[in-house]
């Protein structure tokens, strides 16, 4: 006999059917599962791994004519190490030369590690394969410092990349400007004037320096152009707010040109590898080339 419905406790009477835990469901809940892991791998796995060529047209006081559309493709902290392989670094060279420069410049932070030559013995047979018709020359940076100082000087002669301390003379059509290699800010900065000591009045002088706060230090020659690396763009970078993380005491140093308290004018590359933390978001790698025009 059925029970007299209203003989049922009322909590049985309104109890609602078990949901079955269907295959449609299931599939559901895995894609769901599928957004949020692809969401969470997106700035570890996918952004970092991809690189940019871009491409900058920069004015340049004291600039020779015959110079104009001079060709300078900029690499900067490759930081070949944990999750930036060889075969990374390996395409970064390939597009690099492919990208049609005058001339490459390689400003500093080429490995990751600290107090070991490990990974500079392995990166720099790869960056010697650099090349461009006037000429390849690299700088270092703090972790190039922090793995082994003469290890990456030793480096830096053998390719004949050195402008390490150094200034390099760029011939073109009659024309010269010349490049300036800085010490690092954090482990072997010099005062510019010295490094510029000698250089004509009157000739173009672009500085290579690895942390862009060499801008802002106590000096007094004229300084036509500073190219640098060092922030990584600051890897993350929030829409409407910025990067909230960069490692330079001016903030206002993230990325692209930028105009300086002195008066000219800095060029900081987002760079390839990374330093803080293994991720990019809104960041990508780059592999600037700057494409230079009398101001």
């Amino acid at each position: 006999m059925d029970p007299d419905p209203s003989s049922v406790p009322s909590e049985l009477a309104t109890r609602k059917p078990t949901r079955r835990f269907t295959r449609r469901r299931f599939l559901k809940w895995a894609a769901g599962g599928g957004v949020v892991a692809l969401i969470g791998s997106y700035p570890v796995f996918i952004e970092r791994s991809i690189v940019l060529m871009t491409r900058y047209k920069i004015p340049v006081p004291n600039l020779p004519a015959e110079l104009a559309g001079l060709r300078i493709v900029q690499l900067a902290d490759i930081h070949h190490g944990f999750l930036v392989s060889l075969n990374f670094v390996k395409r970064v060279v390939r597009l690099a030369n492919d990208a049609g420069g005058d001339l490459i410049v390689n400003t500093g932070d080429h490995v990751h590690e600290r107090k070991s030559t490990g990974q500079i013995d392995a990166v720099w047979p790869i960056l010697a394969d650099l090349e461009a018709p006037l000429g390849v020359y690299s700088i270092l940076g703090n972790h190039d410092h922090w793995a082994d100082t003469d290890r990456s000087v030793h480096w830096l002669n053998k390719t004949g990349q050195d402008l390490h301390h150094k200034q390099k003379a760029i011939e073109r059509n009659g024309g010269r400007l010349w490049l300036v290699g800085a010490g690092d800010y954090w482990e072997d900065h010099r005062n510019l004037d010295e490094e510029m000591e000698g250089i004509p009045e009157s000739d173009c002088r672009i500085v290579l320096a690895h942390n862009p706060d060499s801008a802002d230090t106590s000096f007094s020659k004229r300084v036509d152009l500073m190219v640098s690396g060092h922030t990584h763009g600051g890897q993350v970078v929030i829409p409407f707010v910025g990067p909230p993380v960069l490692p330079v005491k001016n903030k206002a140093y993230s990325s692209g040109l930028i105009s300086t308290a002195k008066g000219f004018d800095i060029f900081i590359s987002r760079g390839i590898g990374w330093a803080i933390y293994p991720v990019r978001f809104n960041c990508y790698p780059e592999i600037a080339t700057l494409e230079l025009f009398p101001a």
